[in-house]
């Protein structure tokens, strides 16, 4: 009997640290996301450059487009600035920006002071529109297709690697799927 009360305590233990050590070699930045393949969230914010303009999903219809998700204080946002600016000028692709719980004058001088590759930022102070694309941290990227459909989600900063082996070829895809 003592010896049974030694052992559940044991046995529990080791499959505890069976379950953290699976758990910490899983990459947080490929939890799926329940959106890929369904329309991109309703929402409408006022735009981060005239904030009586508003802006917003009905925005992003009509062509293959990217959605940014990026904030003055994050320094992975930074890093990754420069590939989003290359792929926006270089390969004709519009690039739209959700500048999620930022202040105004701070994302407008990171705009000033690093370029604006987006054709318009959305200004989610709060973070609301960001909880509705399911947003876990800055940066994340979408990919939509002409319909408005989200048909790819990278969390992290995009690498010119990563734009090359997948986000260009389904933009190639998705602009010869548009009729």
């Amino acid at each position: 009997m003592r010896r049974l009360l030694f052992l559940l305590p044991m046995t529990l233990l080791l499959l505890l640290g069976l379950f953290l050590l699976v758990g910490l070699g899983l990459n947080p930045r490929l939890i799926p996301s329940p959106l890929v393949d369904r329309p991109a969230p309703a929402f409408t914010l006022p735009a981060l450059e005239d904030p009586e303009r508003r802006v917003g999903h009905t925005d992003l219809q009509g062509r293959v487009a990217l959605v940014n998700v990026w904030a003055s204080w994050c320094t992975s946002c930074r890093r990754e600035h420069r590939v989003l600016s290359d792929l926006a000028r270089r390969h004709d692709l519009p690039l739209y920006g959700i500048n999620y719980k930022d202040e105004r004058a701070d994302a407008l001088a990171y705009l000033g002071r690093f370029g604006n590759p987006y054709r318009w930022n959305g200004h989610d102070r709060e973070g609301r529109a960001g909880i509705d694309w399911g947003v876990y941290g800055t940066p994340e990227t979408f990919v939509l297709d002409a319909d408005g459909r989200i048909r790819y989600k990278h969390a992290g900063p995009l690498t010119p690697e990563r734009v090359q082996r997948e986000i260009l070829p389904l933009v190639a895809r998705l602009r010869q799927e548009d009729p």
